[in-house]
């Protein structure tokens, strides 16, 4: 089993790894659950892996209750919030006690809003069943739900006590979901880790189509770069973890304009945002060309929409920076872009004008 912490102080936790790990999770929580029934936050897409961690809590003689929510990014709603605000309190939860998130980033994103409101702050443990949730939203104590405005403005950053990252959980995992995951764990290879990215090129095929020991390394991999920034960047104060945002400003413009649905999902639009990052960069004289075709031509090679067109999105330029205009990281009227001076050369720029991106997005093939 491999184990990577998040040093954060007081606040520190660890990532545990392993295969089997969800028929396992009882004897390894029984040490930090103590209250009379756990509940457990899930979606009826993991219903045999809720199954399955209900069965190992039961046998080392943890109560658990599960609350099912629907799947879905419109989970993430003030609505859903209540709801499960108003059925954790029915069931006592307390301060000391642990809500467990079971499922994707939707489920943890909420569970860990819940939890960071609830009683002023209770503990929650992630265990991620997709490979985005694996590799990118359980770490890192970054919480939210969306809003008609845009999407992760309600949030709050809520570690959680501990998270458990099960692979085979991603057997079960849609072709195109392990697809959207793939996404975020190139974006570590482009940030400052051009090794890894070449990683990917030889790899990721493997990876996708379901090898189990390219999927374990690369979640490895991905889980320890997180832990190592956002141990030194924990509410991007220094601007060391908005380095994680790469492609995210581009992607949830794009995410935006397709109303946050099945149309685009998160990955993709981290992807296509990323190939879009790449290119401005290269317009901007930062970057070779070169790197960005070979960018965008691995994530063609993954299955991955590599800009507007094969995103699906025929907005006009105006019409995607005025979503970016509710982006949570504008301040002061300007809004910073993680651009790249090549692969593995990612950085922050914060002067960068929202026409001159309105105008490169119009240039862009629809």
């Amino acid at each position: 089993m491999k184990s990577i912490e998040v040093a954060l102080g007081e606040r520190s936790y660890p990532i545990y790894i392993d295969s089997g790990l969800i028929d396992r999770a009882g004897d390894m929580l029984t040490p930090v659950l103590g209250q009379a029934v756990v509940p457990i936050v899930t979606d009826p897409n993991v219903a045999n892996h809720c199954d399955r961690l209900r069965a190992s809590l039961d046998a080392a003689g943890i109560a658990s209750e599960a609350i099912v929510l629907e799947p879905g990014e419109a989970t993430k709603s003030w609505r859903v919030l209540e709801r499960l605000c108003d059925r954790l309190l029915e069931m006592g939860i307390e301060r000391s006690g642990h809500i467990i998130a079971l499922g994707g980033g939707v489920i943890g994103d909420l569970t860990g809003f819940a939890a960071a409101i609830l009683k002023r702050g209770c503990n929650f443990i992630q265990i991620p069943t997709t490979l985005l949730a694996q590799v990118d939203s359980s770490v890192g104590g970054k919480t939210a739900i969306n809003t008609r405005a845009g999407k992760n403005l309600i949030g709050a950053f809520h570690q959680p006590a501990r998270v458990l990252i099960d692979p085979t959980t991603l057997d079960t995992l849609p072709p195109r979901e392990v697809g959207a995951g793939y996404a975020e764990i190139v974006k570590y290879g482009l940030i400052d880790d051009a090794d890894f990215f070449a990683w990917c090129e030889a790899h990721g095929a493997a990876l996708l189509a379901g090898d189990a020991e390219a999927r374990a390394q690369a979640i490895a991999h991905s889980v320890a770069a997180k832990a190592r920034i956002v141990g030194e960047d924990e509410r991007e104060t220094k601007g060391r973890r908005a380095l994680l945002n790469l492609g995210h400003t581009f992607g949830h413009a794009l995410e935006a304009d397709t109303g946050f649905s099945d149309r685009l999902l998160h990955g993709e639009a981290v992807a296509a945002g990323i190939a879009l990052a790449f290119a401005f960069s290269a317009e901007q004289d930062l970057c070779h060309a070169e790197d960005v075709a070979r960018v965008a031509a691995h994530l063609r090679a993954s299955g991955l929409p590599d800009g507007l067109a094969a995103a699906g999105v025929s907005a006009s330029g105006a019409a995607l920076v005025d979503h970016m205009r509710h982006d949570k990281k504008m301040e002061g009227g300007s809004l910073p872009f993680l651009l790249a001076r090549g692969i593995g050369e990612t950085f922050v720029a914060n002067d960068v004008r929202l026409d001159t991106v309105a105008a490169f997005l119009d240039s862009r093939p629809r």
